[in-house]
């Protein structure tokens, strides 16, 4: 087998030259040829061999402590030492029953402690189950079914959905391809997935669009992709070795109940030299019943409850957090949680509901209010006369909104009787309310087939969709959809909608829209922004969608509306940030929504009560040094508009990490 080198890692100071020969910079051409592989598969027995190179496709275990040491460990800390010594003491001083009743106790909380903490740690190997146990994979230009432990790097892998990714591999194929990255990221939102070439460090490892990682799951499409690691090498890999190969260091609890220890020990010692000195001088008792009443002493003062109260009382907490679906894998770290002074949190789904319903739509003349909540398709779009709206340019942004979009509206079932979604909560609630405006978006979607996407990115902020137009008529040719955060469609326009007329956008109108879009954001809604642009073809050349790129299709773009989106608070929130802020504990929110938006959903929830809060997008922490940022962490303060690949290195001397 020719030896090959797998450029996977994407180091921070590689300079874009040198990143474009990396694995995600390579065309597909030049991926099989540096893996060594073909668009067939590997044969049989290069398979084989390398599987005897590489080894298994499989997360190994990290030699730790063995079990017995951690199980002696239970009885070897200085307070259980503490009550062995105070054993021998008693059996000393003549005392047998209570010399017994301290060893059973440190026996009982040693037991005790090592099976709570023995059966967590065997509940974090469920992390091992992330992974499928099988694969499907070209061998011999043949399709079949392996264990995914056998895979190896140069496989190439079938996906489709519902799949789960066995190992991490670089796409050669695609088809509408969707990864729901969540194992990785903790982003719900399925990732597009793309074969194109990444030619500059714009995203993350997890981020890279023409990457697929094991421990994740196709959410829709098809693919096809060469295998570049397995087993401890891949992205899941590192992280399962991370978990298992931290360093514990001894909790608060355990600091201080040390030092209670030592406290403890030099107390009785001093009090049992004290009280034998003073019956051989003062009481002129004889030596060795000295030393008996000495040790008697010693003994009384030992806390032999102190241990074993402790213990009941941290696996009590381990049981409450167990019941709130929280796993705690030493007891020790429960009282950690009473030295927590910062709490980061994201706003959508976790201080909000993530029931995304559209409340308002804004155009240029006319203001619409959506009736209903939730995602069933029930209510109404009213104009500003509480009657039904009848109006083509709602209809045309309505259409935008459906067609841009990836969501799937789900009927009630027998399991799930009410409305759900797949997909993006955002998108689903833009189709729901496309449905209340009367659109059969079914049939939209017939006469406006798509043809491309241009995927969201966070450095765009924006969705594109191109369409063929499918009407009857002379109308023929292509149409964009955008949809996205409004200041960045609103760069990208240049005229606007106005009754059924495209008229120029100038300063004047693009200032109505950036208040209005302000407006909604000081309510807390969430707003987008929704275009379209059309696109000219010439039928004497053959169809290039290819050719579509976000730099050529968002650019003279007609600007069509504002959807406003309402995403109501959890009502526990308030309660929970007061009960934090009498306790000390800081609250910082850290969200890609807009400033205000996320300025009011933090003064709904209490967990900003200043006038004006500090509001930090990912910009203004890239521009900031380690000073500027650690005094304005004075203040109240909350991170808006920031993605994935904000520099939070800044953010470790404050323990705050986007996780």
């Amino acid at each position: 087998m020719r030896v090959f080198r797998a450029m996977v890692d994407v180091d921070n100071q590689l300079s874009e030259a040198d990143f474009e020969k990396t694995i995600q910079g390579l065309p597909i051409a030049a991926v099989y040829e540096t893996f060594s592989t073909r668009p067939q598969g590997l044969t049989r027995a290069e398979a084989e061999a390398r599987l005897k190179h590489f080894g298994l496709n499989a997360i190994k275990e990290v030699n730790g402590k063995p079990l017995i040491w951690k199980f002696l460990s239970n009885f070897t800390h200085l307070m259980a030492i503490l009550l062995w010594g105070g054993g021998i003491v008693a059996f000393i001083a003549q005392m047998p029953e209570l010399a017994v009743a301290i060893w059973m106790v440190n026996i009982i909380n040693g037991i005790f402690s090592f099976w709570q903490e023995y059966r967590a740690e065997k509940a974090t190997e469920l992390l091992k189950k992330l992974l499928p146990a099988h694969a499907r994979v070209l061998r011999d230009d043949e399709e079949i079914g392996i264990l995914a432990e056998e895979l190896v790097p140069g496989d190439v892998i079938l996906l489709s959905e519902g799949d789960r990714i066995s190992a991490d591999a670089r796409l050669v194929e695609d088809s509408d391809l969707r990864v729901d990255q969540s194992t990785l990221t903790g982003e719900s939102r399925p990732v597009h997935k793309t074969t194109e070439t990444v030619k500059k460090k714009v995203l993350t490892r997890a981020e890279q669009r023409n990457l697929v990682f094991a421990g994740t799951n196709v959410a829709l499409g098809t693919g096809k992709a060469v295998v570049i690691a397995t087993g401890m090498n891949t992205e899941f890999g590192k992280i399962a070795g991370l978990t298992q190969s931290q360093h514990e260091e001894p909790s608060p609890l355990q600091t201080e109940l040390g030092r209670v220890t030592k406290t403890i020990t030099l107390m009785v010692i001093a009090i049992g030299v004290f009280f034998f000195g003073a019956a051989v001088v003062i009481a002129h008792v004889n030596i060795a019943d000295s030393f008996i009443f000495a040790m008697g002493m010693i003994v009384a003062f030992v806390p032999e409850g102190l241990l074993p109260t402790v213990t009941l009382s941290l696996a009590m907490g381990v049981q409450r957090m167990a019941r709130r679906n929280a796993l705690i894998k030493r007891l020790s770290s429960v009282e950690t949680l009473g030295c927590t002074t910062v709490i980061c949190t994201d706003k959508t789904g976790t201080l909000t509901k993530n029931e995304m319903t559209v409340s308002d739509i804004w155009m240029l003349d006319n203001h619409f209010t959506v009736t209903g909540v939730g995602y069933a398709p029930e209510g109404s779009i009213l104009n500003d006369t509480r009657s039904q709206a009848d109006n083509s340019d709602l209809s045309q942004l309505l259409t935008a909104a459906a067609l841009c979009n990836n969501a799937h509206l789900v009927s009630p079932e027998e399991a799930k009787p009410y409305w759900t979604v797949m997909g993006d909560p955002t998108e689903a609630s833009m189709k729901v309310a496309a449905h209340k405006g009367g659109l059969d978006i079914n049939r939209t979607s017939l006469q406006y087939p798509r043809l491309r996407e241009l995927a969201f990115e966070s450095h765009r902020k924006r969705m594109s969709t191109i369409h063929k137009i499918e009407l009857p008529g002379p109308a023929r040719g292509h149409i964009a959809f955008v949809k996205g955060a409004p200041k960045e469609v609103l760069l990208h326009c240049t005229q606007v909608l106005r009754l059924g007329q495209e008229v120029i956008l100038d300063d004047a109108l693009r200032a109505e829209i950036i208040a209005a879009n302000d407006e909604y954001a000081r309510q807390g809604l969430r707003v987008l922004a929704v275009a379209r642009r059309s696109l000219e073809i010439d039928p004497q050349l053959p169809e290039d969608i290819s050719r579509y790129t976000p730099e050529m299709i968002e650019q003279d773009l007609t600007f069509l509306g504002l959807m406003a989106i309402s995403d109501p608070p959890r009502p526990e929130i308030a309660e929970a940030a007061e009960k934090c802020h009498n306790s000390g504990i800081r609250i910082i929110m850290i969200t890609g929504d807009y400033g205000l938006t996320a300025e009011s959903i933090a003064r709904r929830t209490g967990i900003i009560k200043g006038k004006q809060p500090r509001i930090l997008t990912d910009l203004d922490l890239e521009q900031m040094d380690q000073a500027s940022l650690q005094a304005a962490f004075q203040d109240e303060i909350i991170f808006a508009r920031v993605d994935r690949n904000a520099n939070w290195k800044w953010c470790k001397p404050f323990r705050i990490w986007d996780t």
